[in-house]
């Protein structure tokens, strides 16, 4: 792949009702140079990947004693559902917190914030009222906000994940997959 394109790895977790969760539980980088897979060890390290990749593409010896030469920390294959974040989405803004969830049918991801207070925020709209609303918050701007999901990978959905809808008009499919090019985590109930 050409691209360089940090991306987040997706599992599952239960939830109350025991039906499974899937959020990011690992954060990985594609180096620019050899295309290896590198573990990105904290959600605000890769945030600070990801908002500067445009400018700083990231390369193996950004981590403390790798270089290219060593071998990739995660293969992207099909033994987990890989999502490809897009480069340039803006740092969480402190105190907040963005979180992903993978859609029982694996079809996208939903992003929402969760403020200092732990409300959480599912829109814009949200994020603007919730900001006016509490004025400490005056230093955090709007635009620190986006509702922009990674892509999943549609090679590494697992093949009994029925998918809603179909060219067909059944109603339901069965989501083929095949093999390609990015990263981001099991999600096996």
């Amino acid at each position: 792949m050409e691209d360089k394109q940090e991306t987040p790895k997706t599992a599952s977790k239960k939830s109350r009702a025991g039906e499974a969760i899937r959020s990011i539980d690992t954060y990985a980088a594609q180096c620019e140079k050899c295309f290896k897979w590198r573990v990105i060890t904290t959600p605000e390290e890769y945030e600070e990947i990801r908002s500067k990749i445009t400018e700083k593409p990231f390369v193996c010896s950004n981590k403390p004693g790798v270089s290219c030469q060593d071998p990739a920390d995660i293969e992207y294959d099909a033994s987990r559902v890989w999502v490809i974040d897009r480069p340039g989405i803006p740092k969480t803004p402190e105190g907040f917190k963005r979180s992903l969830v993978l859609r029982k049918d694996f079809s996208k991801m939903d992003a929402y914030y969760i403020t200092p207070t732990g409300k959480k925020l599912r829109t814009r709209n949200e994020v603007a009222s919730f900001l006016a609303a509490n004025p400490e918050y005056s230093d955090v701007s709007l635009s620190d906000f986006t509702f922009t999901v990674p892509k999943v990978m549609d090679d590494t959905i697992p093949e009994d994940v029925i998918k809603k809808g179909s060219a067909t008009g059944d109603g339901k499919k069965k989501q083929k997959t095949s093999k390609a090019v990015t990263e981001a985590g099991t999600a096996k109930d």
